[in-house]
């Protein structure tokens, strides 16, 4: 396989060779598309975890009665006057 790099990207891994911590360029990129693997793994992983919760969530909103909003916002800034009066 024959890759063309583009000028940073040239600059990146001569930076990185210059350093001394990488032998050579093969292994800058190796190292490079190893971090690449992982992320993807970790994202796809991620965002099966939020599907899953989700997948959660809709079902017990299945089950659960509907709440009117105007009571249930009421009775949210009832219980905040009441703890803004007991602490004055």
């Amino acid at each position: 396989m024959s890759i063309t790099l583009t000028k940073t990207q040239e600059q990146f891994i001569q930076t990185k060779l210059r350093t001394g911590k990488y032998r050579s360029a093969e292994e800058v990129l190796e190292i490079a598309l190893q971090l690449l693997d992982e992320y993807e793994r970790a994202d796809s992983e991620w965002n099966n975890s939020v599907r899953a919760k989700i997948d959660a969530a809709i079902a017990v909103s299945e089950q659960t009665p509907p709440i009117d909003g105007e009571p249930f916002i009421a009775e949210i800034l009832d219980r905040f006057q009441q703890a803004r009066e007991t602490q004055t």
